[in-house]
């Protein structure tokens, strides 16, 4: 259940038809239901309870504060990937103790930045990282609680941009060097060893390489434990996937199910980072139809929204429903919905079977909760979309649209040029 649903031919979120947003707020934008992040937070929570874990919520899905917000008052943790995001949960009232900071370029005053808040762990990548943070640890004079993200070398079976468990990966550091890795990382002054972390990919449909990854990990936890460190957290990461088409990705409880079973006797605490499947199908992308456009050879609806407010169709060439907000007639056409930025990548879909829409008839992009806005650009100088966040009957804007004022804001003509 996603409280989105028709109610006599008209789309609603929760109790809120998506037409009047639409009309008060204006198009494009992005439209999330609060009882839907809760309740996909909660079911996913809650089919963990039999073992020590912790949620960290991936902010790198959807980073609004107000959407951090609400996991925050939930009890979760956050993986963060920047120090921006780093900022953000913190603003959003989120525990540092419950952050872990991934991601293969981490900067030296971000380093300092989430040393600082108190973060509960670094998942480092690489040598080199391992050597910085030592050393601002150090000058510091405390010590960094680290993992090293070992990479399983597992095929998660999914889009390549969004694999990251290969050997040929950018991420992590080949599990074959990792207990080597590791025992340099517990000879270091300034450094201390308390987990195990991977993460294969996004948008996987199987339990299969999840539990994959896992039996090759636990190898790692029980060798470097053998060798008297003490690793209490193993970090599996996120990458449960959502129904986007025809997608079976497994429901959380089979998922937890299947995690369970592969950790038993293993006494760690599971550290969990899904983004996609919490947020996904909490939001949906709202466009308004400017023209129909018809060619000998093909038939066009250009709308409002652009690659550059979702780009996950130009970017992945991949299928996001697209629904009327109002069902008016049922005549069918084949098309391709498009955008107006100057590029034949900006689309929402080829050749896709949708109701004829009219001009000025506004429709909706599904399961854009993801990798939506935090995607969003400015390219063709276009502001990005606002953000509204329903609750029950009424609406909040939770983010403004942005002006052409804001489009300019910090760019200076020197004085030469004046």
């Amino acid at each position: 259940m996603d409280f989105f649903e028709y109610r006599n031919g008209e789309l609603f979120a929760e109790g809120v038809p998506v037409r009047r947003i639409a009309r008060e707020v204006g198009t494009p934008t992005y439209v999330y239901s609060l009882a839907t992040l809760r309740r996909h937070y909660r079911v996913f929570d809650r089919a963990f309870m039999q073992l020590p874990h912790l949620i960290c919520f991936s902010v790198k899905s959807n980073s609004n504060l107000a959407v951090l917000r609400v996991f925050s008052r939930e009890g979760a943790g956050f993986d963060i990937v920047s120090g921006g995001e780093l900022y953000r949960v913190l603003k959003a009232g989120g525990d540092p103790k419950k952050v872990v900071f991934s991601g293969v370029g981490k900067k030296r005053e971000e380093i300092e930045r989430a040393l600082d808040a108190g973060i509960l762990m670094f998942n480092v990548e690489s040598e080199q990282e391992l050597n910085l943070l030592n050393e601002i640890a150090r000058g510091v004079g405390r010590k960094a609680p680290i993992s090293l993200r070992v990479n399983p070398d597992v095929d998660p079976e999914t889009h390549p941009y969004i694999s990251t468990g290969l050997k040929r990966s950018k991420f992590g550091i080949d599990i074959k060097r990792s207990v080597e890795e590791y025992k340099r990382a517990l000879s270091l002054s300034h450094i201390e060893v308390i987990g195990v972390a991977c993460h294969i990919g996004s948008q996987l449909t199987s339990v299969l390489p999840f539990t994959d990854a896992l039996s090759r990990v636990s190898v790692v936890v029980q060798n470097l434990r053998e060798q008297g460190a003490w690793i209490r957290y193993l970090d599996l990461g996120g990458g449960l996937g959502i129904r986007y088409k025809d997608e079976d990705p497994p429901h959380p409880e089979e998922y937890a199910s299947a995690l369970i079973r592969a950790l038993e006797g293993l006494n760690v605490t599971l550290i969990l980072e899904p983004g996609r499947v919490i947020v996904g199908n909490a939001g949906i992308f709202i466009t308004q139809v400017l023209y129909l456009k018809e060619t000998d050879e093909k038939m066009f609806v250009v709308v409002d929204g652009a690659m550059n407010d979702l780009i996950r169709p130009a970017l992945y060439g991949s299928y996001q429903a697209i629904q009327p907000v109002v069902v008016s007639q049922e005549e069918r056409i084949v098309a391709d919905v498009v955008g107006p930025v100057c590029e034949s990548g900006d689309f929402f879909a080829k050749d896709r079977e949708i109701p004829r829409p009219r001009q000025g008839d506004y429709l909706a992009v599904m399961s854009a909760g993801a990798y939506g806005f935090t995607m969003a650009s400015n390219y063709n100088s276009r502001p990005r979309a606002a953000e509204i966040l329903v609750d029950e009957r009424d609406y909040h804007v939770i983010r403004e649209r942005e002006t052409l004022e804001d489009l300019i804001s910090g760019e200076r003509i020197p004085p030469a040029l004046q």
